[in-house]
């Protein structure tokens, strides 16, 4: 059976080469002419394209045109071949942008695709030498895969778990990982997947593969893992193809997951004419198995590797730059090491130590200047939501296309009223990278639940309990799940229906279960307008590599950016870059709005994010510096505060936000933030209180209140004198209490 190569060509079996496509002749271009219009940074990555190059290309800086040059001088001074030379990137769109650009230089035959991509040509041509036979069909979705895993385990799941188990399998493969070796490595990862514990993860994982071979199939991931496999076993394949691609470019470089990488060393063997291009500072997709090391470290496994920083940004104005750089600045965690690096005056080195830290690059600003970026500050998120949208139609009223607009937010559930607020001025919109708001599976089914309870509804239950106990029909929760992912998206998305229950009523008093699914009837309804050419929604992962003139970036209060499970400092780093990713997509205005409370009358217990202070005190704005150094002010005309000494506020331990109230203070953690303690400590706790206030004919709370044992729970205290000093535990209750919860916590929450 003839083996066909992934885009159409016939295999050529001539000197056991890969097929490649053959090069059509080009007129001849004077390589020196390539080089005019570069900055000289940009011509250093061009006009050197033998050896070792590691490219560090902040935002807007023009990598793109730096890397493309250098191909395209490479093959029209002799020192490339065209079809000998793999141009890499992460996306399809990113490749057949490259191919056009090379064509526009003269360039035909380059090979540019995605790692997927070129492992999938390489894997059917080589399969029935290696393997025998045909490739296995690659399963053009895994979600019946995971479904009957986890059914074969009676793993009890929704569409959102499903979600989350298929991304959990995918970080597994890309990080090298088998189901053997997966508790260890996730534990020290500190990843959860609902509420599952890692080895029944581990055991998901196994079956799932084994479903898997039962069907015959492969999946996504398996086209690099079995192709690394391939070329690690077989020296005469892996020869065959470093004969064939001895040129290599990586773009986002920074983004290369373990398997990549492994993959892109087999290709190489000992040669070394690599160019990796990338930007630690655009870093967002860890939580995916990427990681900047193999750009960090890239100096220090080829020491002759040159170095060359591209920091003239070429996008936005320098007010937005300012802010940018203001921002990535504070970058806690930091890789690589500065020391050592022989720089030279046009910024390149040649090091065996890349100097730069994961904090990115300071950028230089090359267009004329702009207005100043904007913080506003809005009283709850329906009213930053229109406030938004009402600039947003000014923008447009004076010119701007609407194309041109882009609302950026940390996670798709923020764009419900979004939405909503664009489709009441009339403004036409595009969810990029996410399902419009009334689209979404688990708002579809909401919605057939409440219209059922609507017909019956007899008025007799305020309206925001009967909603909440209809939610939870859908497997809702009032409380926060733990963790992040689809489960997460899918609880905001249903928990924004029970805000709005909560807002009707405040407002209508009167208002019931009908009014409610008439007021989502019409929102649904207005957001049937045309959207050709509209204003772009999107998360701020689905805005990478894009940029409009304007942009706003919304929600921008701690515990949305960054997202209140953010623990640690690489966590809230990653975060902090995902803000500097939103700003740097701003070409000339960059608008940053945040809210004091979620709901209409709600607490105005929320702070602005920590990483737009920097940009606070830059533009100058010393009312957001001063809200964010005390939330508890007394707010304008509610009375005038009593003066008292001044005392540093008590400060959640997970976001660092000011505890508000007694519960607040007595946990050391807010409500906005996720339970830290181990679920079955805190049911053991739970267990023995309720035996404990039987035994006395007392109420539970009178043997330690629920604060006070989710505290216990999440400090898990030690000794007496540790145990002491939580909020709640007195002397008597040490005594009476004490060697008891001590006794079972020492136990791992095993009642002895």
């Amino acid at each position: 059976m003839q083996t066909t190569a992934a885009d159409g060509h016939e295999p050529t079996e001539a000197e056991g080469r890969l097929p490649v496509t053959a090069p059509q002749p080009a007129a001849f271009v004077d390589p020196d002419a390539l080089l005019e219009g570069l900055d000289p940074e940009q011509r250093q990555v061009a006009c050197a394209p033998v050896g070792a190059m590691c490219v560090l290309a902040g935002a807007g800086t023009g990598k793109t045109r730096a890397i493309t040059h250098r191909i395209a001088y490479g093959v029209h001074c002799g020192a490339y071949q065209p079809g000998h030379t793999l141009a890499v990137t992460f996306t399809a769109r990113a490749a057949g942008q490259m191919r056009t650009r090379l064509r526009d230089l003269g360039v035909q035959g380059v090979q540019a695709r995605t790692f997927h991509a070129a492992a999938l040509r390489q894997l059917q041509y080589f399969w029935p030498r290696a393997i025998g036979g045909g490739v296995p069909p690659i399963a053009p979705q895994t979600t019946s895969l995971v479904a009957e895993a986890a059914g074969r385990l009676r793993l009890r799941v929704d569409r959102a778990v499903l979600r989350d188990l298929g991304d959990e399998l995918r970080w597994t493969k890309v990080s090298g990982l088998t189901a053997q070796t997966y508790v260890g490595a996730a534990g020290a990862a500190h990843r959860s997947v609902a509420a599952f514990d890692p080895i029944t993860v581990a055991r998901f994982i196994e079956t799932y593969e084994e479903v898997k071979t039962e069907r015959g199939v492969i999946d996504f991931e398996d086209v690099l893992l079995i192709t690394v496999g391939i070329l690690a076993e077989r020296d005469d394949i892996a020869e065959t193809v470093r004969a064939q691609y001895r040129q290599f470019v990586v773009d986002e470089y920074q983004d290369v997951n373990v398997i990549q990488q492994r993959l892109l060393d087999l290709w190489l063997g000992d040669r070394r004419d690599i160019c990796v291009v990338g930007d630690p500072a655009q870093t967002i997709y860890t939580f995916a198995g990427a990681t900047p090391d193999h750009l960090l470290g890239f100096a220090q496994r080829h020491p002759d590797a040159q170095v060359v920083r591209l920091v003239r940004n070429y996008r936005s104005t320098p007010q937005i730059v300012a802010v940018a750089n203001a921002v990535v600045a504070a970058t806690s965690t930091r890789s690589g090491t500065a020391a050592g690096a022989a720089e030279r005056p046009d910024g390149s080195s040649r090091s065996a130590r890349l100097a730069v830290s994961s904090g990115g690059l300071r950028l230089l600003a090359q267009r004329a200047n702009g207005p100043s970026p904007r913080v506003s500050t809005y009283p709850d998120d329906e009213a930053e939501a229109h406030g938004i949208a009402a600039d947003v139609a000014a923008a447009i009223a004076a010119g701007c296309p609407a194309e041109e607009i882009a609302v950026l937010y940390r996670v798709n559930a923020q764009s419900g009223l979004l939405e909503h607020a664009l489709a009441e001025r009339g403004v036409s919109y595009l969810l990029h990278g996410g399902e419009r708001f009334f689209n979404r599976p688990e708002i579809r089914s909401a919605l057939v639940m409440l219209r059922g309870a609507a017909r019956s509804d007899d008025g007799s239950t305020p309206l925001p309990e009967l909603t909440r106990d209809v939610l939870v029909g859908t497997g809702w929760s009032p409380h926060r799940p733990s963790g992040s992912g689809a489960v997460r998206e899918q609880w905001e998305s249903i928990n924004a229906l029970a805000d709005l229950a909560q807002n009707l009523a405040a407002s209508d008093p009167q208002a019931r279960l009908p009014d409610l699914v008439r007021e989502l009837d019409e929102r649904a309804a207005s957001q049937h307008a045309p959207t050709v050419a509209g204003v772009t929604l999107a998360s701020l992962h689905a805005a990478k590599g894009l940029e409009w003139d304007i942009v706003f970036l919304a929600g921008c209060s701690d515990g949305l950016l960054p997202l209140a499970m953010a623990q640690g400092a690489a966590a809230v780093d990653e975060e902090r870059r995902l803000a500097y990713v939103g700003i740097t997509r701003a070409r000339r205005e960059l608008r940053i709005s945040w809210a004091t409370a979620r709901s209409a009358g709600g607490r105005a217990t929320r702070k602005p994010s920590r990483f737009i202070l920097p940009a606070a005190r830059l533009l100058g704005d010393a009312d957001l510096v001063a809200h964010a150094a005390s939330r508890g002010a007394a707010a304008p005309g509610r009375g005038k505060a009593t003066a008292r000494p001044a005392r540093a506020p008590a400060r959640c331990r997970s976001c660092a936000g000011p505890l508000t109230t007694t519960a607040e203070r007595k946990v050391g953690r807010c409500t906005n933030c996720p339970p830290t303690y181990d679920e079955a400590t805190f049911e053991a706790l739970r267990a023995w209180r309720r035996d404990q206030a039987a035994k006395a004919s007392v109420p539970a709370y009178v043997v330690f209140t629920d604060a006070t044992l989710t505290a216990i729970a999440e400090r898990r205290p030690r000794s007496s004198a540790e145990l002491a000093q939580v909020p709640g535990v007195g002397p008597t209750k040490l005594a009476s209490y004490g060697p008891a919860v001590l006794d079972l916590l020492a136990q791992g929450g095993t009642v002895s």
